[in-house]
């Protein structure tokens, strides 16, 4: 991984999320005095989850964000498995995003379309300003997984055959995902503990695969990685 990765790591899944949750305001109050906008990859998972109820308490220049999603499940477009219902559910529909700056991923549609709309959308989107990341306890993050092989040179990829249901998602690629100003992965439970610490010893993780240009802030729970 990145030597100048930044780890922080604290006592709850909790202070993760409320860490996590300040970084992304400064980072979009820079991104918006920079350029006029704030294009965020948002994640699934319970912290995540954690940091969209925080953030939809918040004051912010709503109007000048961009939401898209860094992947979904093939589920119909109301289903409570998937990553857009739940950040609907948290933020979006509590906040004043305007519902044009708010890019779902169409996995409804399948897979194979649903990748193939969402290439566009991610192509012009990028270079993108923030990307929050999870990690799972086999190293797979957003919906790339172990033994996955993808074009290195898509910005979306169709996903088949998820060790985890549904089997088949959307996912936006490594090398997309890279295309960020800041990324964070928010990493927490005993569960994890494991993994992190392959990750840290270099071991070849889908996790790893995430390589921006500048370092990645990491937030983990004391349960996760222990310094």
């Amino acid at each position: 991984m990145q030597q100048t990765s930044h780890w922080h790591t604290l006592d709850t899944a909790d202070q993760v999320a409320d860490a996590a949750c300040r970084q992304l305001l400064i980072a979009a109050s820079r991104a918006i005095a920079d350029h006029g906008k704030f294009k965020l990859v948002l994640a699934g998972g319970g912290t995540p989850e954690k940091v969209y109820h925080l953030l939809a308490e918040a004051d912010a220049d709503w109007a000048n964000w961009i939401i898209y999603y860094g992947d979904e499940r093939c589920l119909p477009a109301d289903h409570a498995d998937r990553n857009s219902t739940m950040a609907r559910r948290t933020l979006l529909d509590k906040v004043a995003i305007p519902a044009a700056q708010i890019f779902t991923i169409a996995a409804e549609l399948g897979n194979e379309q649903a990748a193939a709309d969402y290439r566009a959308i991610v192509a012009a989107a990028l270079p993108f300003d923030m990307v929050l990341l999870g990690m799972g306890e086999d190293g797979h993050t957003a919906s790339l997984f172990p033994g996955h092989m993808h074009d290195g040179d898509e910005w979306v990829h169709a996903v088949y055959n998820s060790p985890k249901p549904p089997p088949e998602r959307v996912s936006i690629s490594a090398k997309a995902l890279s295309t960020t100003r800041e990324l964070i992965f928010l990493i927490t439970g005993s569960n994890k503990q494991e993994m992190v610490k392959a990750w840290r010893s270099g071991q070849d993780l889908p996790v790893a695969s995430i390589i921006p240009e500048n370092p990645v802030d990491v937030y983990a729970d004391s349960d996760a990685y222990q310094p």
